[in-house]
């Protein structure tokens, strides 16, 4: 179960403010967050993935599969994200320079210092899975968003996360990407019972839900949003 106790946060010198007072998820299950944009979903998510501590004046309990995350300690935190978390960011923070397989295969490169052919394969799967094979030693610059925007979710995916935390994950794809890209999600995230949270405008994707959440009613406390 993924559970939030209490969260609460604010922007310094902005009005706006971040109040959960309750927060579940059940293990396996796929919940699609929505509401208007700048209404504070993508900082959920940030708080979530421990990218924005939760250190005073902030505080707040976050738990999954039974263990409190370490959300007030950056690097505890990453450890973690690293190991459980798959993140998919709205502006991608890919690397530009770095080919497009470079930056699947940097979950592992950064944090276990190798890239065995285990991992080689594993990123040639997902690539495949998402139709950028022919295009795979290209660097991500020379690539258009759709494009980039599959690479983020591979990259995501590489190392099977029991967390995904998607911000917008087919917002740059045509009807035809947007399908690959929402069915290998589920697909991965089936094959090992992976909870996933998506913040999501694209209202043709709800169906494929188990869950589909107002923000509004996660969110008690929002004033204005800074973004």
């Amino acid at each position: 179960m993924l559970s939030v106790r209490n969260m609460q946060f604010r922007y310094p010198n902005s009005p706006f403010k971040l109040n959960v007072p309750r927060f579940d998820l059940e293990v396996g299950q796929h919940t699609a967050i929505v509401g208007p944009s700048g209404c504070g979903k993508t900082t959920f998510l940030s708080l979530l993935a421990g990218i924005i501590p939760l250190t005073a004046p902030s505080n707040g309990e976050v738990r999954f599969r039974n263990v409190a995350l370490p959300t007030a300690s950056p690097n505890k935190m990453r450890s973690f994200r690293n190991d459980s978390i798959g993140f998919v960011f709205q502006d991608f923070r890919l690397i530009e320079y770095l080919s497009l397989k470079d930056n699947i295969l940097l979950p592992v490169t950064l944090s276990l210092n190798t890239r065995d052919d285990d991992w080689e394969r594993r990123a040639d799967e997902l690539i495949r899975k998402v139709g950028l094979e022919e295009i795979s030693d290209r660097p991500v610059s020379s690539m258009s968003r759709g494009e980039q925007q599959r690479v983020a979710v591979c990259r995501a995916l590489l190392r099977r996360p029991t967390l995904v935390l998607a911000d917008e994950p087919t917002a740059n794809l045509d009807a035809g990407n947007a399908t690959d890209v929402r069915d290998l999600l589920f697909e991965q995230a089936n094959e090992i019972e992976a909870t996933v949270v998506a913040v999501t405008h694209a209202h043709e994707s709800l169906s494929c839900f188990t869950r589909v959440l107002p923000f509004g009613e996660i969110n008690i406390g929002g004033d204005e949003s800074p973004a």
